[in-house]
């Protein structure tokens, strides 16, 4: 089944129309904001983090682009995304990029990576310069904007050369099966994470050195410290129970705030695990693999172990109390994984290459997004909140944007594939100019093949630069040899 994209509806009122039969089908009260008020509007409200004052509500959400070098250095395309995010106008970049905290912790080759001090000292003051240019090619002060760098280990999903060489911490059946990773595989052991601990600690020390004004841990995504979240089955002190399952988390932040006491820290968090979908030879729509034979689960994290069909994040809603308690108050709100759950981690009119049709209307996956970060909002009300899942709604997101903002159930609203085709839309907004439609992301999920072919993160179809590239030309010929091997639909 085909379900219309935000972008086909001509009129605020069918877009409405159609958000709100999604909205009844979720049980979820949605309003959309039906004129946009811009620097004058919630969008303009100033917000104080750390006696730094953001003049907006835009947040840049990370943005890989799998084009640094492979000793874990930015190249020009690197530098060139970074300039992007500075350009948006965003008053938060929300980590920039994954910065894997060791060589073996990278999900790719080229992603960004702690491999030598030295190096990586001079690299984050280049990445820091990106975005202050960025900020004065849109006449801003190029110091205005609130900067964090995402820290991250890939654990499970780890590639750091050609061939995956995962790094578990903890087994579980399906998981494990879906991942196609051995049960012969060994688990991090405890020594390691401890160790591991202060691996952030050197990139995070390093980051407040080159002006960075927080470091933000990735808990989500299927990467180590969200898998650790959900490791019931794991012994020792780092699995099992709750205190055990959030305790490298919460370890890793207090040797952070002793390290560095004036560096701000967030998390990227995973709100609740999505059981897998699979990827049907006949393209027809992904459907979730049959929980039955695995039941009760003895691995998850923000669902039912009994129904993992059914969402329960009250452990995710703990964890943004406690989170707050220990003095982080930057959340940023994620659900499911890329590798396991695309339609919903990462709405899109046209799936990637290595995705499946969406099983539902994606405009409904959106309000998924919407509904977890209400809850995890309303548990921790002082907390500061930003929203994601925004991009699909193409030019209509402002108006759910906007409302949320209004209604309080975020403080910031997080972009992320929308920057690689339009970084300026938040500077457009808040000026109150005419959107320019022909440059809105339109969710082709390029940016998304290109990785899955070996090639590096872009916005092909929008973005010249990339189009023209001979990574572009390799892309179209990629996609079509596969279109060409896909059986046809009768």
């Amino acid at each position: 089944m085909e379900f219309p994209s935000p972008g086909q509806h001509k009129s605020f009122v069918a877009f409405e129309t159609h958000l709100q039969a999604c909205a009844r089908e979720l049980r979820e009260e949605i309003e959309l904001d039906k004129t946009l008020a811009g620097q004058t509007g919630p969008f303009g409200w100033p917000l104080t983090l750390q006696g730094h004052e953001l003049d907006n509500r835009f947040a840049m959400h990370p943005m890989e682009g799998w084009d640094g070098t492979t000793t874990g250095r930015p190249s020009e395309l690197t530098l060139r995304r970074w300039r992007a995010f500075g350009r948006s106008g965003a008053a938060m970049i929300w980590g920039g990029e994954a910065f894997a905290v060791t060589p073996e912790g990278r999900a790719n080759p080229r992603q960004l990576a702690l491999l030598n001090e030295a190096h990586t000292a001079q690299d984050l003051s280049l990445l820091i310069e990106a975005i202050h240019k960025g900020r004065v090619d849109s006449g801003l002060d190029p110091e205005g904007a609130f900067i964090g760098l995402q820290m991250t280990h890939s654990g499970r999903h780890a590639q750091p050369t050609k061939e995956p060489r995962p790094i578990l911490a903890a087994h579980a059946t399906w998981l494990d099966e879906y991942t196609d990773v051995p049960l012969s595989t060994t688990l991090i052991r405890d020594d390691e994470l401890e160790a591991l601990i202060q691996s952030y600690v050197r990139l995070a020390t390093l980051a407040q050195a080159a002006g960075f004004d927080f470091v933000d841990i990735k808990a989500c995504h299927g990467y180590l410290v969200h898998e650790l979240l959900g490791a019931r089955s794991r012994p020792g002190p780092f699995g099992g129970d709750y205190a055990g399952r959030t305790r490298f988390l919460m370890e890793t932040i207090a040797a952070i705030q002793r390290a560095c006491p004036d560096l701000g820290i967030g998390v990227r968090l995973c709100a609740g695990d999505v059981f897998p979908h699979k990827n049907n030879a006949d393209g027809s729509p992904g459907q979730p693999l049959d929980p039955t034979p695995y039941l009760p689960l003895k691995h998850g994290w923000g669902m039912d172990l009994e129904n993992p069909t059914k969402p329960d994040s009250s452990e995710a809603e703990q964890l943004v109390r406690d989170l707050y308690a220990c003095g982080v108050k930057l959340i940023n709100v994620t659900l499911g994984s890329p590798y396991s759950c695309p339609h919903l981690q990462r709405p899109s009119s046209y799936p990637p290459v290595d995705g499946y049709p969406p099983p539902e209307d994606p405009l409904l996956s959106v309000l998924r997004q919407v509904q977890i970060t209400r809850r995890i909002k309303a548990a921790c009300p002082h907390a500061v909140v930003v929203g994601t899942g925004y991009t699909y709604l193409q030019e209509w997101f402002p108006y759910l944007a906007q409302a949320e903002l209004r209604r309080g159930s975020i403080d910031l609203v997080g972009l992320g594939r929308m920057v690689l085709s339009y970084p300026e839309f938040p500077l457009d907004l808040l000026a109150g100019r005419d959107i320019q439609r022909t440059r809105i992301c339109r969710t082709f999920s390029d940016c998304t093949n290109g990785p899955r072919l070996d090639l590096v993160s872009g916005c092909y179809p929008l973005d010249r630069e990339y189009r023209q590239s001979e990574n572009g030309q390799r892309l179209r010929e990629l996609k079509a040899q596969q279109a060409a091997s896909q059986p046809r639909k009768s």
